[in-house]
């Protein structure tokens, strides 16, 4: 079964940028939390959120192409 070497390295690149995401979005709503009086609390929590779920995005859809590149 043979493997589709760009779309290979297509998902691994998803995965690639996925990997710090996941680790800076978590990161950021921690420091969003441990500083709720300052009035950049609703922004900084927001952007963590949105990190967080860009890496999960990232890791489902580079996993997906991994897949779809080993049955074509």
């Amino acid at each position: 079964m043979p493997t589709n070497k760009m779309i290979l390295n297509r998902g691994i690149k998803y995965l690639s940028w996925a990997l710090p995401a996941v680790f800076i979005g978590p990161t950021v709503i921690h420091f969003a939390f441990i500083n709720k009086q300052q009035p950049l609390f609703p922004l900084l929590l927001g952007v963590g959120i949105l990190i967080g779920f860009i890496g999960i995005l990232l890791i489902f859809k580079g996993i997906m192409t991994i897949i779809s590149s080993l049955k074509d």
